[in-house]
């Protein structure tokens, strides 16, 4: 993340990502495989450590081994093997919809996980039960937690999608994508861009 001036003057907090080039190793259609969609490659892999299966595949759109293969229904242009898409699909001060993994947390309590209040207050004895649960649940009747009571857990790890985040610049050279706000996920992790 960074932060960028606007034409009014204003510092917008942003997130700079690398969006390509995506190389196209699959077309699917309704006659072959029951739906329509694009298959797109992201990423340079080292061929030995590609199984010999998704080399042939590679080869078949005339391109290295590449990390990261996604399919996307409903691309707005017709696509062959092997064409390249760049960042310039996108345009300025549009808005796309990005998804990816958020970072993992490990185990934490539920005031981490769920946004718990915690006990106000050290008083009247109250000793440390200020991050606690509390109650779960009833005791004679039903003699049981219900599912889906919010309690400690592995938290985060999860596919998050943010929507309509907007897109202040494009730098095609460098395949650079600039957008408004922060995205899921660590530095260098995957996402999902979708106008």
């Amino acid at each position: 993340m960074t932060s960028v001036f606007g034409a009014d003057g204003k510092s917008y907090p942003c997130t700079v990502i690398e969006a390509g080039p995506c190389i196209v190793t699959q077309v699917k259609t309704l006659d072959n495989d029951g739906y329509e969609a694009v298959q797109l490659a992201f990423d340079d892999k080292k061929e030995k450590n590609t199984t010999k299966p998704m080399v042939g595949h590679f080869q078949k759109a005339g391109t290295e081994p590449k990390a990261k293969l996604v399919e996307f229904k409903g691309f707005e242009q017709a696509l062959n093997l092997g064409d390249v898409i760049s960042v310039d699909l996108f345009e300025e001060n549009s808005f796309v919809d990005i998804t990816g993994v958020s970072k993992g947390k490990g185990f934490q309590g539920v005031v981490t996980r769920h946004g718990f209040g915690g006990v106000g207050g050290q008083t009247h004895g109250q000793h440390n039960r200020g991050r606690a649960p509390g109650s779960v649940g009833a005791s004679s009747f039903p003699s049981r937690v219900f599912p889906g009571m919010r309690m400690a857990g592995r938290t985060g790890g999860d596919n998050v999608k943010v929507e309509n985040l907007r897109v202040l610049k494009v730098i095609p050279e460098n395949n650079l994508i600039v957008v408004k706000g922060s995205v899921p996920g660590a530095k260098g992790s995957y996402l999902i861009i979708e106008k």
